[in-house]
């Protein structure tokens, strides 16, 4: 026999008993269908949880943090103090795969604009970095290497800004209203003074020590919107928010009482927070590991979405165990329906070996006709998975967007890969539920075969 003859005596005898077949191919259907469905449910979730922190800010970004206050995984202190300095960067930079290093530091000062006040955190960085760390410019500009008293704000600095001489004047009373304070045009002043602008008391009799001079500063730019921490600091050249902060050292320490000024404790020894970009997110791991063994602390959002999949991997496992129930039990219906094959055919399996037929051809025979089952059951149960996908992102979409008034992400995926899968396996699966089968033809003795009543 030849493997065309094979394969013509296969499919006349699937289709001497059409319905036989049909309803095997049936619930092979169902059971490709329901793991295809079931994993694409798994593979929606890990891109939601991968978008959803995507909008909180960049998974190539690792934050660093000047020491570890205990070893992991013990409550023992550590011994040793490492600080986040230049030569510090300089290694980081060193690390393989690493695109950039921004050091950061934090001083909390008071911002004026007219009568209007806010308190909030002044952030040093170096300009030539912003845009590899993301920064974009809503209105305005990014600051530039040469600016020495620019400052840049974030999205909504500007609700922080209140009257202080009037009661109950902090923030946007709605949030819809237009912000109080012009940043960009207006004249700015940043001072170290927490009690400027406010009513002054006189005492008499007690000599008060001076307030600091305000420095004057120039808002150039607003950044736009990232759902992190940069819509709510300011941003200002490093090199000239380290000039300001020694001025005001210097004049506290001039000062017998300063009862005015709070300490923004420098950082003299070091950075209080470093920020490292990696090239590739496959990295990120690997130089985090280098960053801890370093003995700093240090967080990405990479962390987060490893903790997220990890949850959906349980849930996949879940969903496809439930799926595969359905195609075991097409399994099964594979075999009965071999089997029923082997007995109805016996008189002719008896022929064939008579006339000389190759056992081998004879399995083949029997494997083809399992295998092209689980193949047109997979592949129709793959084209059904994506028509029951598609009508789950439709249904979702229109009960969400009529809840919330947006369309959400798609709450089933099937990939490329998933599909190819699925029908792979549902292949294999009729391979091995028609090897038994095939095996009793191959070993059925010629002469009962022949004796056997059709």
């Amino acid at each position: 026999m030849n493997k065309r003859d094979i394969v013509q005596m296969s499919l006349v005898n699937m289709l001497r008993r059409k319905t036989r077949t049909f309803l095997t191919v049936i619930g092979v259907i169902i059971g490709t269908s329901s793991i295809v469905v079931m994993m694409s449910l798994g593979l929606a979730m890990d891109k939601t949880f991968q978008d959803q922190l995507g909008q909180m800010g960049s998974l190539n970004i690792i934050e660093v943090y000047p020491f570890a206050p205990y070893i992991e995984g013990s409550m023992a202190y550590r011994s040793d103090e490492v600080r986040l300095d230049d030569q510090t960067i300089q290694q980081f930079a060193a690390i393989p795969g690493v695109d950039a290093v921004m050091p950061l530091k934090n001083v909390y000062m008071r911002i004026v604009a007219g009568r209007m006040v806010a308190d909030m955190p002044i952030v040093g960085i170096k300009p030539e970095l912003l845009e590899a760390f993301d920064f974009e410019a809503e209105k305005g500009r990014l600051l530039h290497a040469g600016d020495k008293e620019a400052i840049i704000f974030g999205k909504y600095v500007a609700d922080f800004f209140y009257n202080p001489r009037l009661p109950n004047q902090y923030g946007r009373p709605n949030p819809s209203d237009q912000p109080q304070v012009e940043l960009i045009s207006n004249n700015l002043l940043m001072t170290a003074d927490f009690s400027y602008g406010e009513r002054r008391r006189s005492s008499e009799g007690n000599q008060e020590s001076k307030p600091p001079q305000p420095h004057e500063i120039k808002g150039v730019g607003i950044i736009k919107e990232s759902g992190d921490e940069k819509d709510y600091q300011a941003y200002m050249s490093l090199e000239a928010l380290e000039k300001i902060q020694k001025e005001d050292e210097r004049f506290q320490r001039s000062q017998s009482t300063d009862r005015l000024l709070r300490s923004n404790g420098s950082q003299q020894n070091g950075y209080e927070q470093v920020k490292v970009k990696v090239e590739d997110l496959e990295l990120v791991e690997a130089v985090q590991e280098q960053i801890k063994n370093m003995g700093f602390q240090s967080h990405s959002l990479l962390d987060m979405l490893n903790t997220m999949k990890k949850t959906s991997r349980t849930l996949q496992a879940i969903l496809g165990g439930i799926g595969a129930v359905s195609l075991l039990v097409a399994a099964i219906g594979i075999t009965n329906t071999m089997v029923m094959s082997i007995y109805e055919r016996t008189k002719e399996i008896g022929v064939m070996k008579v006339l000389g037929a190759d056992l081998k051809d004879i399995g083949t025979m029997f494997l083809f006709e399992a295998g092209l089952i689980g193949l047109a059951g997979g592949g129709l149960g793959v084209a059904f998975s994506y028509l029951v996908s598609l009508l789950l992102n439709r249904l979702s979409a229109g009960f969400m967007g009529g809840m919330m008034g947006g369309a959400p992400g798609q709450i089933s995926i099937i990939t490329p890969v998933l599909a190819v899968s699925a029908l792979v396996f549902s292949t294999m699966i009729g391979l091995i539920a028609g090897y038994l089968p095939a095996r009793r033809a191959m070993h059925l003795s010629a002469l009962d075969a022949l004796r056997a009543e059709t």
